[in-house]
């Protein structure tokens, strides 16, 4: 039967050998000492383990109910809920002021990793609250945060972010929810917003819904988006409930996949709302959200992949089929396990590759985070802005690939429901598509993010893995070979792309856009790449120093060295289909398909 196990150890080499957590000059991580981490990452696995993760199946196959106008969450969601929020795990890296714990961001993604991996659909509940918590903490007046923070750190009330309208998806200045101002300051909203994640539930006792829509005679299209708080209780002045809002359930959208979350389709019906930040200047506090949900979707793309690959990885070794070529190597059965053939390792190795360069991207990503909010570094954030598209785009299409790669090994089983595959890839599917579909994110990685002040970002970057390169030239023979030239050829690549986008972009806007999701994949590959040579480097340099798990230094760089030569040559066909520009793809006339 299925299974999942935090993968600690994992996490505690890029915290402490890659990252140097503790060392890094951020308020906050000097108290990221290897003991601390370790102790905070072993009771969320044990949460993940015993708790969560058996309630994964029992989601998938339940599912959320809508009956009599209350949405009811699957049989054990409720309870698990008040283990999770009497952990304070809702609140670890929330606001002291608001009974938050104060922790960094990067231990609350490590976390949310483990979370995410054992029961998807629901983290989902508080994954969103955190969400709305980030936008009031950063846009709303002090006595908005007073209001609501301190009962959203504790999931005692959890949140949504609404954008979505039926006629309109990403193109969100085609909203048309309206939100008419009244004397005493508030709102009334009316509109319907569809896909709304956690819209309505029974595990808490308020849901504090962030809704976009326009002002009566705003300024057009997305220029004229505000952003409300509207509560599904209004809250009194003295903090207790009040009456029911005007916003309701229309339904429960039945989905594909986590199907242990409620998907709602919302209906505000002149629901008193309140101006979050200025008026008309919704998307940026909305951005708040989205960005810190892009990072955590493409953290659950890889959370899926790690799952289905720790349990195609226990297949593969209990499963007896077949023998090796080279040589019986399980005398005492009729076959040979599972993993002894060559195309089962090619397809563990793609998946384990993939999930720990994986694992130490987004970790490096919530790590330019802290240092951009802690710090005020204006050069991280930067590139962290530059990174999300990435993030959140190629880790999900490779998490779904791997996923699809984890049940193959299971055969025909691997399509059996009692085996847990299927939800793995199922639920894995959604993180392509929302915030943000995946096309998008490349379209605003090319279309914007290259360009962002003056191309300023991707030039960074650029230096990083330059300056890495020149800096480890020489370190190894082994190291030259299997990572840094690699890394070399693969970063070549990525700025002749660069370059191509540039010479012919202007002239020709298809020529870039049509290369757009390539980009973004050449990108991602050289991101992980980067990543692995810096494991790379911390392997070896634990192996010089005599570390007591020589096995698990000597497995990274093996792992490591069969990303760089199997997976990021990618990068060469990403280039070639780069250059050949927009004609490929945009020959044909709409009514020739």
């Amino acid at each position: 039967m299925p299974s999942y196990t935090a993968p600690t150890k994992d996490m505690q080499f890029v915290l402490h050998d890659v990252l140097k957590a503790s060392q890094a000059q951020v308020p906050g991580y000097d108290e990221l000492d290897e003991s601390f981490t370790a102790a905070v990452l072993e009771e969320a696995g044990k949460l993940a383990s015993d708790v969560l993760f058996p309630l994964n199946a029992v989601g998938d196959t339940e599912g959320c109910h809508f009956e009599n106008g209350v949405v009811r969450t699957p049989k054990g969601f409720k309870e698990a809920f008040e283990l999770v929020k009497e952990g304070g795990w809702t609140a670890l890296d929330c606001d002291p002021e608001y009974g938050g714990q104060g922790l960094p961001y990067l231990m609350a993604i490590a976390i949310s990793e483990i979370l995410a991996s054992s029961n998807m659909a629901f983290n989902m509940y508080q994954g969103l609250t955190h969400g709305a918590y980030s936008a009031i903490h950063a846009h709303g007046s002090d006595e908005q945060k007073a209001k609501y923070l301190p009962n959203m750190v504790s999931c005692q009330w959890t949140g949504t972010m609404n954008l979505t309208e039926p006629h309109c998806g990403t193109d969100l200045g085609l909203m048309r929810t309206k939100a008419v101002p009244q004397a005493d300051g508030s709102y009334k909203i009316t509109g319907q917003k569809i896909f709304i994640s956690a819209g309505d539930h029974d595990l808490s006792e308020n849901v504090i819904h962030l809704v976009l829509a326009k002002i009566p005679g705003g300024p057009d299209g997305i220029k004229g988006v505000s952003l409300f708080i509207v509560p599904k209780f209004m809250v009194n002045e003295d903090g207790s409930l009040g009456d029911r809002n005007g916003v309701s359930v229309g339904k429960i959208e039945e989905k594909m996949g986590i199907h242990g979350n409620a998907t709602c389709v919302m209906n505000y019906d002149e629901a008193t709302g309140y101006l979050l930040g200025e008026a008309h200047k919704g998307m940026r506090a909305m951005f708040t959200m989205m960005n810190e949900a892009r990072l955590g979707v493409g953290l659950q793309g890889y959370s899926q992949a790690e799952l289905a690959y720790q349990n195609a990885l226990a297949y593969a070794k209990d499963r007896l089929q077949g023998r090796d070529v080279t040589g019986v190597k399980n005398p005492e059965g009729p076959a040979d396990p599972l993993i002894v053939h060559p195309d089962i390792r090619r397809n563990l190795m793609d998946q384990k590759s993939f999930v720990e360069g994986a694992r130490a991207f987004t970790l490096w990503g919530a790590h330019l985070i802290d240092q951009a909010h802690l710090n005020d570094d204006k050069a991280a954030d930067g590139l962290v802005s530059l990174l999300t598209p990435v993030i959140k785009g190629f880790l999900t299409d490779k998490g779904f690939e791997m996923a699809i790669q984890a049940q193959q090994i299971y055969g025909g089983h691997g399509y059996i429901e009692e085996w847990g595959m299927s939800q793995y890839a199922r639920d894995a599917r959604i993180t392509m598509i929302y915030e943000g579909a995946n096309g998008v994110q490349a379209l605003d990685l090319v279309g914007r993010k290259l360009a962002q002040d003056g191309g300023k970002h991707v030039m960074a970057f650029f230096s990083l893995v330059t300056d890495f390169i020149k800096e480890t030239k020489g370190r190894s023979e082994t190291f030259d070979a299997q990572f840094r030239e690699p890394l070399k050829a693969a970063s070549k690549d990525l700025q002749a792309a660069g370059m191509f986008f540039m010479q012919n972009g202007m002239k020709n806007p298809n020529a870039a856009l049509s290369g757009s999701y390539d980009f973004m994949h050449m990108f991602g590959h050289v991101c992980l790449g980067l990543m692995w040579a810096k494991m790379a480097v911390a392997a070896e340099d634990a192996l010089k120093n005599g570390a007591s798990d020589a096995a698990f230094y000597e497995t990274k760089l093996k792992t490591g060295a069969y990303y760089m030569a199997r997976q990021l040559p990618a990068t060469k066909t990403h280039l070639a289909r780069i250059e050949s520009g927009a004609d490929p793809v945009m020959s044909l006339d709409a009514d020739q398909f």
